[in-house]
């Protein structure tokens, strides 16, 4: 008896299983940290705040930093074995695709490179742990930056396509203004300042924001005359 799970139609849907598994975790957590765990720690006396990052925090940064990296793992096995199927890059679905995956791929690095070792330091209470904090709340933002135009763009490749010569398309120009943008936020994200990131409504507006930046841009880089 041969197992549909065992064909290759079945190894991409577990593979596809494992990323929404680990990215609903991921992205969970994500908000859970922005939306939630900040704004309550404002409000705590500093003894209780300290038992939480000692006792809580360990705990959740555990399953977000290696759902990160679980979706990540996915998620390129995923766009590789597709294009290794005949599915072109150059097309509606490897336009949308490529620039989620992209802010993903920066998530993930800001999760494992950034946000986790700072989040050590405050865990054990460094003498940098302040400083450290500050660097890992401006990844950590810029990861709900990201992750609004990431879900859009994600969901645009199977729901939302462009009807183009692909062919025609500069594509040097396509990633040279897409890619500028992105890579200044992460800039930002390693550098920079929190700025409207700052509240949780500023970094929701922003996200959407950045969204619809990408989205009109993909639209008219991608037009030829």
């Amino acid at each position: 008896m041969q197992l549909a799970i065992a064909s290759q139609e079945g190894i991409f849907f577990v593979l596809r299983w494992i990323h929404f598994f680990a990215g609903v975790t991921w992205i969970g957590l994500l908000y859970y940290f922005n939306f939630i765990q900040g704004e309550f720690f404002k409000e705590i006396e500093p003894a209780v705040k300290g038992v939480a990052v000692q006792k809580l925090v360990p705990r959740a940064l555990l399953w977000f930093r290696w759902a990160a990296m679980w979706t990540f793992i996915s998620g390129w096995s995923l766009l590789i074995g597709t294009v290794h199927t005949g599915v072109p890059l150059a097309s509606s679905w490897g336009i949308w695709i490529l620039t989620g995956a992209t802010l993903g791929t920066f998530m993930w690095a800001n999760v494992w490179f950034v946000i986790w070792p700072n989040q050590k330091k405050v865990i054990a209470g460094a003498p940098d742990a302040a400083a450290a904090g500050a660097k890992a709340l401006l990844a950590s933002r810029t990861n709900v930056l990201f992750s609004i135009p990431m879900l859009f763009l994600m969901g645009a490749a199977r729901h939302l396509t462009l009807a183009r010569d692909f062919a025609a398309v500069n594509f040097t120009i396509v990633i040279g203004v897409i890619g500028a943008v992105i890579l200044l936020l992460e800039v930002n994200a390693l550098k920079g300042k929190l700025g409207p990131l700052t509240t949780v409504k500023g970094v929701v507006h922003c996200g959407v924001a950045l969204a619809a930046v990408l989205y009109l841009l993909i639209e008219i880089t991608t037009r030829t005359m």
